[in-house]
């Protein structure tokens, strides 16, 4: 009952959590662009995704620029419009590029999947969920023994995560 009514919420969070969204993007847009957080701010997606409340998860929240990517400018007497400078996409999702941020940034876990909490005119802010392969908790989890298989490992590189498979046309 009480993940279906956050799920609600969430639903519209511009309507339904309008000032504590606000306050928070006003926050995270001052924060580094991957930070560490206590506990998820979408316990119900959280929890779906595969997150649990102990020793050897963790949640990273990621902010990433919006918009295309910009190609480094020619300076050699070009027409600026005829540069080629803008109109240029990455191959992959903001989703997949935060994901691959936080990986980075605790190389000891494990990347298991990720979910949108919060955009604002200039970036996108995902909560990225990881696991500790090595932990006792999830080695001796049956659902999550496979994460410490090595053919696991830096599963996020290889586009093996939701938002990886999407990106490659595989969902």
């Amino acid at each position: 009952m009480l993940y279906k009514r956050i799920r609600k919420l969430w639903k519209k969070p511009r309507i339904n959590l309008k000032e504590a969204t606000r306050s928070r993007l006003i926050a995270w847009r001052k924060q580094h662009t991957v930070e560490r957080v206590e506990k998820p701010t979408r316990l119900d997606r959280a929890r779906a995704l595969g997150y649990k409340a102990k020793q050897g998860y963790a949640i990273a929240r990621v902010k990433i620029g919006k918009g295309g990517r910009r190609r480094e400018a020619d300076r050699r007497g070009r027409k600026p419009s005829k540069a080629g400078l803008t109109h240029f996409t990455h191959g992959k999702s903001l989703q997949w590029i935060a994901e691959e941020k936080a990986q980075r940034r605790f190389p000891n876990m494990e990347v298991l999947n990720s979910y949108m909490v919060g955009e604002d005119g200039q970036y996108e802010f995902y909560e990225i969920i990881l696991a500790d392969p090595n932990h006792g908790n999830v080695r001796n989890d049956p659902n999550m023994k496979w994460l410490c298989n090595p053919a696991s490992r830096r599963r996020v590189q290889r586009g093996l995560t939701s938002s990886g498979k999407k990106a490659r046309g595989l969902k």
